[in-house]
C-alpha cells in the first residue's frame, strides 16, 4: 500500500479579505490556534457581511484571549488599518 503526498494548499492572495481578516488576528494571544482561527472567522464575517461592530465580532467569535478583549480590539483595527481597512 503507497500513500499519496498532501494536496499542495495555495494561499490567498495579499489583497483578499480573507488574508487581512486572518493577518490581523495573528498577534492575538489565545488559548489554542482554533480559537484565533474562529476569531480570524468572525472578523473576515465582519469585513464581507458589513454588519455590526468589529467589536461585535469578536464578542461573538467566543475566542478565549489570554488578553482583555478592549486590548484585542485595539490591536485587531491597528492592524486592519495599517492593511487599508476603516474600523472607526
Amino acid at each position: 500500500m503507497t500513500t499519496k503526498p498532501p494536496s499542495s494548499v495555495s494561499e490567498h492572495p495579499g489583497d483578499s479579505f480573507e488574508k487581512i481578516a486572518y493577518t490581523s488576528v495573528s498577534g492575538i494571544p489565545t488559548e489554542e490556534p482554533n480559537d484565533r482561527n474562529r476569531l480570524g472567522y468572525h472578523v473576515w464575517r465582519w469585513l464581507t457581511i458589513k454588519q455590526g461592530t468589529l467589536e461585535g465580532a469578536i464578542r461573538e467569535s467566543g475566542c478565549r484571549m489570554k488578553i482583555a478583549r478592549g486590548e484585542a480590539l485595539e490591536i485587531i483595527s491597528r492592524e486592519l488599518e495599517k492593511q487599508g481597512i476603516k474600523v472607526r
